[in-house]
């Protein structure tokens, strides 16, 4: 099959279409023929070596954590899927460098899968895994928003930000949020109640007795001086200190758990318009796709995600 690797760690120009062999699929796993994936922070970042700490990974890597696509194999243990199934999927790629998203084949864990809505294409599905189930847990996992609730999501444009405003705004809550002036049409558009230009502003002088917030951008002290002495605050862009860990209120870390189940239905709000998959721009499979791809993620100034497609 073909895939786009990298043999080192370095630029965008590392990133490399060659040939590899064939996933090898476990017995609770099923192989699914990709008709896209997305870019999320997290692939050029771990390109420029920054996830070594976490991943050890040997040479040739294939990045990727976002899939939609056919199942066209399925492994002796698995029930609920069959051949011929649409899905969609964040698979599990920590353990190996081989079994990334960047392919024209993935193998991916049965309890990893969603079948994905008819209402949905493929490169709207492929937008959602990573950062959709990541805001989706965050949100209704971890800082337990409710109706009535004041929460705010840093960097609501990025990719988690756009999916966590809207899913906090379904829940009822009041939901500011921190961006460029520009952005704020696509914001106001998308549910939010407050959008703050952090060019001009600083949140600790505009916002106060919050209930909730969700840092992405390590502003942790920022968000820990608007919270209420009973607020929750959940982090997936900071190491907390001592110091803040011994704040009155709960702060936490999070790291993106996969989960079948949960992109289900989070598709299915995707599929009855309840929250809205931005999206950027579809880019080809090809090593100049994927070079542009990580260029324009790595620059910040996407407006939306960034989706490969893998149809001819």
């Amino acid at each position: 099959m073909q895939a786009v690797v990298i043999n080192q760690y370095g630029d965008a120009d590392e990133l490399t279409m060659t040939e590899l062999p064939m996933p090898t699929m476990a017995t609770d796993e099923v192989l699914v023929e990709l008709k896209a994936t997305s870019i999320n922070p997290i692939d050029w970042k771990a390109r420029l070596g920054l996830m070594q700490g976490m991943m050890h990974w040997d040479f040739p890597i294939v990045l990727g954590w976002d899939l939609s696509g056919v199942i066209t194999a399925v492994g002796a243990d698995v029930t609920g899927f069959k051949v011929g199934d649409e899905v969609f999927a964040r698979p599990d790629t920590l353990q190996d460098g081989t079994r990334g998203t960047y392919a024209e084949f993935a193998a991916v864990k049965a309890d990893k899968l969603a079948l994905k809505p008819a209402a949905i294409d493929w490169q709207t599905a492929a937008a959602i895994p990573l950062a959709g189930l990541t805001a989706y847990q965050v949100v209704k996992d971890r800082l337990h928003v409710q109706a009535g609730d004041k929460v705010l999501i840093q960097a609501g444009a990025g990719g988690v930000g756009l999916f966590a405003i809207q899913i906090a705004k379904a829940l009822g809550a009041y939901v500011a949020t921190t961006a460029s002036a520009a952005q704020r049409p696509l914001l106001e558009g998308l549910g939010a109640d407050e959008v703050i230009d952090y060019h001009e502003h600083d949140i600790t002088a505009v916002l106060h007795d919050y209930d909730a917030v969700f840092d992405t951008v390590s502003a942790v002290d920022d968000g820990l001086a608007i919270l209420k002495p009973n607020g929750r605050l959940v982090t997936i862009d900071a190491q907390l200190t001592e110091q803040q860990q011994a704040a009155s209120q709960a702060v936490s870390t999070w790291w993106l758990q996969t989960n079948g189940k949960q992109l289900a239905e989070l598709g299915a709000m995707v599929a009855a318009g309840t929250v809205k998959v931005v999206i950027d721009r579809v880019l080809p499979f090809t090593e100049a796709g994927l070079r542009t791809a990580h260029q324009l993620s790595e620059s910040h100034h996407s407006h939306g995600k960034i989706v490969i497609s893998m149809e001819k």
